[in-house]
């Protein structure tokens, strides 16, 4: 039995995603995002565009905290609005190695399966140094299309090429 549930996201959690992608992005290769980018715009963002075709997905402990975020858009481009793309995954790290990511994508690919209008794809990018998030992505079904490279500048200076990685679901 794990010990947390996977549920749509609402208005209600905007200050607790806030506050979790907050301590992910303080973490070394957390999140793209530096903590001082993670704002109240960013998650209402995320928020909205939920509510316009994406999906937005809140994993919560038995004790009502929440210990993973999951947010991807539609794109609104006609020839591409069949993929999901800009995910992004926030996982407490108290809480990694749990199934918490696991179980956010795996009801992000069930809902997608069952959107109207269909979503044939998802799409993601991740870190070429992030080889654990790579394996994880690939075991549920995503493979690797290509390299970005040079495409992030770490906070060291240093750069990372991004892999690029999709799914199909036709």
């Amino acid at each position: 039995m794990r010990d947390f549930t996977v549920r749509p996201a609402t208005a209600d959690d905007a200050a607790a995603v806030l506050a979790l992608h907050r301590k992910v992005a303080a973490q070394p290769g957390g999140l793209a995002r530096q903590p001082e980018e993670v704002t109240a715009d960013y998650v209402a963002h995320a928020l909205a565009a939920s509510a316009d075709g994406g999906v937005n997905l809140v994993a919560e402990s038995v004790d009502g905290a929440l210990c993973g975020e999951l947010h991807v858009e539609r794109m609104k481009v006609a020839i591409f609005a069949h993929v999901l793309t800009d995910l992004t995954v926030a996982v407490d790290p108290d809480w990694q190695g749990r199934g918490v990511g696991s179980a956010l994508f795996r009801v992000l690919i069930d809902t997608a399966r069952s959107m109207t209008p269909p979503v044939g794809r998802i799409e993601l990018w991740t870190g070429a140094a992030n080889t654990g998030a790579q394996r994880l992505y690939e075991r549920l079904g995503f493979r690797i299309e290509g390299r970005m490279i040079g495409r992030g500048r770490l906070p060291d200076g240093t750069v990372d090429d991004d892999i690029v990685m999709g799914l199909l679901l036709d």
